[in-house]
């Protein structure tokens, strides 16, 4: 199984490229504000991290990556030895939180909803900055709590 884990691999450019678009696109929406192409873009935003986590390199931002600005030379992959199912775990966290403040803006709950997306922004930007994924550290304290509570891993 430690063979398995080794062996994973995750391309950290399309990591960046990833929280890059949320940043700019949520950021972007909330300049053309609530009404209404501001919404549907943090929407927009959403199905597509929520399309990356369940197909996995099919999100919009992926495909944009592999299909435009990779062969555009204007970015190269860098792999890395690593595990996706805590980056998954993140982008899955982000479509959720994207998901409700989408449903608040459109109920009218302004501060809600924009702040459920400052706090996706502001969360993409220290991983793009300074490396530190909130939602891979979140994944691997479940873990432990699971691994904890069970005895053994998973």
């Amino acid at each position: 199984m430690a063979n398995q884990h080794n062996a994973l691999r995750v391309d950290a450019t399309t990591l960046k490229v990833n929280q890059t678009c949320i940043v700019v696109l949520v950021v972007f929406a909330f300049i053309l504000g609530t009404r209404p192409f501001g919404v549907w873009l943090v929407g927009f935003v959403a199905v597509s991290l929520a399309t990356g986590t369940v197909l996995p390199g099919y999100g919009p931002f992926q495909l944009f990556y592999r299909h435009v600005l990779r062969p555009a030379g204007i970015l190269q992959p860098h792999v890395r030895p690593d595990d996706p199912r805590p980056h998954r775990f993140s982008q899955a966290l982000g479509a959720v939180f994207l998901t409700v403040a989408t449903a608040v803006l459109v109920a009218g709950w302004d501060t809600v909803g924009w702040s459920l997306g400052w706090l996706v922004v502001a969360l993409a930007l220290v991983n793009l900055l300074f490396g530190f994924c909130a939602g891979c550290f979140a994944f691997y304290q479940l873990q432990r709590l699971r691994h904890g509570a069970s005895g053994s891993p998973a």
